[in-house]
């Protein structure tokens, strides 16, 4: 489940043209309390820049870029695990983790 207020939260709009307007907001929001330090990101079109950008934030950018990293990445890893559950993709490991507790092969640790 996708955090409140996170990247990919849930009471947003789905949609790529949606996830791209919240992302652009996210982005002017964190440019204007780091500084502008992240609105370089919209020029750049390569990983390879993006690192170079990252290695160049100040202390305080950086953990407030990597705070911002880790919750989208959370919410992306969700989203992808919300997503194989909906189509189905989860029910084979989970009839094998029920049979696996029917047969006694669970512990607890």
């Amino acid at each position: 489940m996708s955090r409140a207020g996170g990247p990919l939260d849930e009471s947003r709009p789905r949609g790529t043209g949606a996830f791209r307007a919240d992302h652009r907001a996210e982005r002017a929001a964190l440019s204007c309390a780091s500084g502008g330090a992240q609105s370089n990101l919209k020029k750049m079109g390569s990983v390879k820049e993006i690192e170079e950008a990252v290695l160049r934030l100040s202390p305080a950018d950086l953990t407030a870029f990597r705070a911002w990293f880790a919750e989208l990445d959370a919410d992306v890893w969700d989203r992808q695990i919300e997503d194989d559950a909906a189509a189905g993709r989860l029910d084979a490991m989970a009839d094998e983790a029920i049979d696996d507790l029917r047969a006694g092969r669970c512990t607890d640790r």
